[in-house]
């Protein structure tokens, strides 16, 4: 039987990363006391070559449907890729709808839903419901297997209607898809941007399941076949595309996959997102700065050296720094993206990890941002380079231009050094 055109469904009965525990079920647990990463032989590097494009693609406005048929007949390797990005921007446009909507007296999607989710954050109805779409979306395209969602406590197969925490791993399926449903949806009662965050990864074809499918249920299982299942705890680097969807004055769908960065705007009377922005390049340095300054005062002393350097004209760049916040990561870096300068949420004493979170909002934005000509760090270490050690895992994130970024890793070398 050829397994390549048979789905095949494992179902694990495990909690997967438990919140308090970050680690598996005691059935799992007992295997080994260690935290699950990636093996040497399992941090498999699935990054294809970056994909020609034909010169339609940087003519404003083609339409988005348009542009990726362009991508697949140059790269027909891309066929699934595309049908997976038509149900995002499907998905997308119906989001939009609800947060234009939500506003009005017959809306029922404002509010709190009444759960908390993995990371002890109340959840809004709204966060649901975009969480729901997305799902569904993704599931119509035929072509996800396992999705990992910032309103999910593990991560799940779209193509299983199961009611279950089980893991399941759907061999028929090639991409894995991680998202922020609802980026900022705190501040969407105030009709202030929100936005929805994706990164779409490989499965790692070179995991051999057939020894796994062949043994007892009750067979024990090695730690490295689990995470090879899963397939989601990969880093930034393995990255197939990635984008944003900023829900503001305009619906805007920017999104890379490997070759530059395009910037898509929906043209409600055909409904159909237009490019607008292609080839966007950050300039390599911009006195605009983009951080919570609130927290200045527990922030690490590298990040408060740079910043008062940057506020008082006498960085690098020598000009004193505007700041520009509005406390929605997608509206913040598309800012960044397009005029240049530097966004942030750097670690502090109360978030020592960071806030953000590395898998689905992190590492995505990273991509862009680098395929965009910029730079994104931790301060410490070059955030496409990390592996998540579990799916909600937070991390210190600076990123954008080149010189501003540059003169924060500069800052915290020399700190260490001095250490």
């Amino acid at each position: 039987m050829n397994m390549s055109k048979t789905m095949v469904k494992i179902f694990f009965l495990v909690v997967f990363w438990s919140r308090h525990t970050n680690g598996f079920s005691p059935v799992l647990q007992q295997m080994t006391s260690e935290r699950v990463t990636f093996s040497s032989a399992a941090r498999y590097r699935l990054r294809a070559v970056s994909p020609e494009f034909d010169e339609v693609c940087d003519t404003t406005g083609v339409t988005l449907t348009r542009f990726m048929q362009e991508v697949e007949n140059v790269n027909p390797e891309l066929s699934e890729l595309a049908q997976l990005i038509s149900g995002i921007q499907t998905a997308s446009k119906a989001i939009s709808n609800l947060v234009k909507r939500s506003q009005l007296p017959s809306s029922s999607v404002l509010g709190l839903e009444g759960a908390i989710n993995v990371q002890g954050e109340d959840q809004k109805k709204l966060d649901v419901i975009t969480n729901d779409v997305l799902k569904r979306a993704l599931k119509h395209t035929g072509t996800v297997g396992v999705v990992a969602s910032e309103e999910e406590d593990t991560p799940m197969n779209v193509m299983s209607e199961r009611k279950t925490k089980d893991v399941i791993y759907d061999e028929g399926s090639s991409y894995v898809t991680v998202f922020d449903p609802l980026d900022g949806s705190s501040n969407v009662d105030a009709g202030i941007p929100t936005g929805t965050i994706f990164g779409i990864f490989h499965h790692d074809e070179s995991c051999d399941i057939s020894a796994f499918l062949d043994a007892p249920e009750d067979s024990n299982f090695n730690m490295d076949d689990v995470v090879c299942m899963v397939n989601t705890l990969q880093p930034g680097n393995n990255l197939a595309a990635a984008g944003y969807v900023l829900y503001s004055s305009s619906t805007f769908l920017t999104l890379t996959i490997g070759s530059g960065v395009y910037g898509f705007t929906l043209d409600e009377q055909i409904g159909e997102f237009v490019l607008s922005h292609p080839c966007i390049q950050l300039p390599d340095e911009m006195n605009i700065m983009s951080f919570n300054e609130a927290n200045w005062d527990l922030w690490d002393e590298p990040m408060q050296n740079v910043h008062e350097r940057w506020r008082t004209g006498k960085s690098k760049l020598g000009k004193r720094y505007t700041s520009r916040y509005v406390g929605s990561m997608v509206a913040d870096v598309h800012r960044t993206l397009l005029y240049g300068g530097v966004f942030g949420y750097p670690s502090d004493s109360k978030n020592v990890n960071g806030k953000l979170r590395l898998l689905y909002e992190a590492a995505p934005m990273s991509f862009l941002i680098e395929q965009a000509g910029g730079l994104s760090t931790t301060g410490r270490e070059r955030i496409m380079d990390l592996t998540p050690e579990n799916v909600h895992q937070r991390v210190p994130v600076v990123m954008g231009s080149k010189t501003e970024v540059q003169e924060v890793i500069d800052e915290y070398e020399k700190f260490h050094e001095g250490q």
